[in-house]
Formats: structure tokens, sequence, C-alpha cells
């Protein structure tokens, strides 16, 4: 049983060592290659430790769920996160693309235009600094120039309309989120008659803002009358 619990702990880490060894890009992008490596170097892994016998397969479960805890709570220490789980990759700066950078995130040049593409970035001119994130994501600091204007940049003042919660979804009542709202299924019925549309089951979706309760109603695509009713 010990000989058993120690190849377990130890192929988990080298899972992880291989995969990082990987790359970021695994993370990101999971192509085809990505995801057959991913999936081959677990299955080997696993292979040794497969028994037949229940009671060597629950212990390797909660072994792993044990060493996972304690190896996640050891990540709060820098070094140790920085070994295991690596630190953001600049692979854009000042608009100038870092090609060794982009080399040792195993990214290519193509992936990397199509997810400032995706996030709406398609001139890298317009980018102070990109950087790979240790997960495999992309964040992007744009220039100043090209930055999206805010209205506290314009000094618009802004009213706060609430957050829209779900208290209808495919005809059915969510009664836990209008508990959040401190409101009944019988309040929900009076309102949804108010504006016209007294079958729940006719409702495809339909949301109350916390702020003022106002209802967001939408019966689908298949008709006209969709749309939002403040109340």
């Amino acid at each position: 049983m010990l000989l058993f619990i120690g190849k377990t702990v130890l192929l988990y880490f080298i899972i992880i060592v291989i995969i990082r060894l990987m790359g970021k890009s695994a993370f990101a992008q999971l192509t085809a290659h990505d995801l057959a490596g991913i999936f081959f170097v677990i299955s080997l892994a696993t292979g040794p430790v497969v028994t037949p016998n229940f009671v060597y397969t629950i212990t390797g479960m909660a072994v792993i769920g044990v060493v996972h805890v304690g190896f996640s709570k050891l990540m709060l220490f820098n070094r140790l996160k920085t070994i295991f789980i690596g630190q953001p990759t600049t692979v854009v700066k000042y608009g100038k693309i870092m090609q060794h950078n982009l080399k040792k995130s195993h990214f290519t040049l193509t992936e990397l235009l199509s997810e400032l593409r995706e996030k709406g970035y398609p001139d890298i001119a317009c980018i102070d600094f990109a950087f790979i994130e240790p997960s495999g994501g992309l964040s992007v600091v744009p220039k100043q120039e090209t930055a999206p204007v805010t209205p506290d940049q314009l000094s618009i003042e802004t009213k706060h309309r609430g957050l829209p919660i779900s208290v209808i979804i495919e005809g059915e009542i969510q009664q836990q989120n209008l508990q959040l709202l401190n409101m009944n299924e019988q309040w929900l019925k009076h309102e949804l008659a108010k504006t016209g549309f007294p079958d729940i089951n006719k409702v495809f979706y339909a949301a109350a803002r916390d702020e003022d309760y106002s209802l967001i109603i939408d019966i689908g695509t298949d008709s006209t009358n969709n749309g939002e009713n403040n109340n």
C-alpha cells in the first residue's frame, strides 16, 4: 500500500512538470496536438497505478485529493508558485513583438495574432503590453491614445441601473433568485401580467434588476414581441 501511495504521489508531480514543460499554449489554444499530448501524458502516467483492487482505487483517489489540497496551499508561497505555476510572459512591448518570449511560451506568431484579433486588437501598434498569463490566457494593455474612452474621462455622470437577476429561464421560475430579490412568485406573476405576459410558460427568459425591480423579458427569437419592459 505504501509503495502504491508513493507511486501515485510521484506520478502526480511528474504530470504537473511535463504539462508545464509543454508550454502555456497547451492551456490557451488546446489545439489537436496539445489535446492529444495532454491525453497521452495522463493516460501513460496513470497506467502504473491502475488497479482492480477497489480499496487501492479509493485510497489513490483520496491521496490525490489530499495532495492536491496541500499543493494548493503551498502555492501561497511565491517561490514555489513561480516554479510550478510560472509567471506572466511579456510577448508585446510598446507595439513590438518579443520573439524570444513568444518562442519560450511555445506560442506561434499565428496563435498570438489570432488571440489579439479575438480580443479586438488587430493592430499590434495599438498595444502597449500583451502578456501570456500562467493559465495560458492573453492579457492586453492598449496604448492610452487607442484605449476606449470612459464616461469618467468625459466627465459624464452615469446612472447605476442595477444587476439583472434571472427570475425565469425557459419557462421555469428561479425560486432561489427570487429570494435574493426578497420577492415571491406572486409578485413575479403580477408584474408579468402587468406587462402583458400572464403565461409564464411562454416566457423564455426574464430578469429583474436589483435596483428598481424592473423586468427584462424575452419570449424567444420566434416572436417579434420580445424586448425590455420596465416597471
